[in-house]
């Protein structure tokens, strides 16, 4: 008996099972290590409503203000604006707050203040214990 070899066909398809795992697995280790790239500083930024906020006029408040001229300022109640270099907020604010703790810290910059030094500020702010910081805006003004 003459045994005839048959002849195999080369298999065209590809296995992309391997992928598959492969791809599986690097997406588990982006949605492991995606929320721990997040940098930031924590606010309490005010929601967005229709009309103006109500302020209780009788609550009080320290108001970081910084200026188009590089001046930080400190504000509180009626006393006289304070001006302060950007180390010393931290402590100023934290002073204030050891004596007073119920009152609110706000943040008002000037429009041309670049937005690396408000988050500077913030940063510090957040470094002397601060936990909630409101940012002061002014409504746009409505045009007919």
């Amino acid at each position: 008996m003459i045994t005839t070899r048959q002849r195999r066909k080369p298999v065209a398809e590809m296995n992309v099972v391997p992928y598959i795992d492969v791809m599986l697995v690097l997406l588990i280790i982006f949605m492991v290590t995606a929320p721990m790239m997040v940098q930031g500083v924590d606010v309490d930024v005010p929601k967005v409503a229709n009309a103006p906020l109500n302020i209780d006029e009788r609550e009080q408040y320290v108001v970081v203000a910084l200026r188009s001229d590089g001046q930080a300022l400190i504000e509180r109640g009626n006393e006289q604006a304070a001006t302060v270099d950007d180390p010393e907020i931290t402590g100023y604010v934290a002073g204030v707050l050891e004596a007073q703790p119920q009152l609110r810290v706000l943040l008002r910059a000037d429009q041309s203040v670049p937005y690396g030094r408000v988050m500077a500020v913030m940063s510090r702010l957040q470094a002397g214990g601060i936990d909630s910081v409101g940012l002061i805006t002014e409504a746009p003004d409505e045009q007919s």
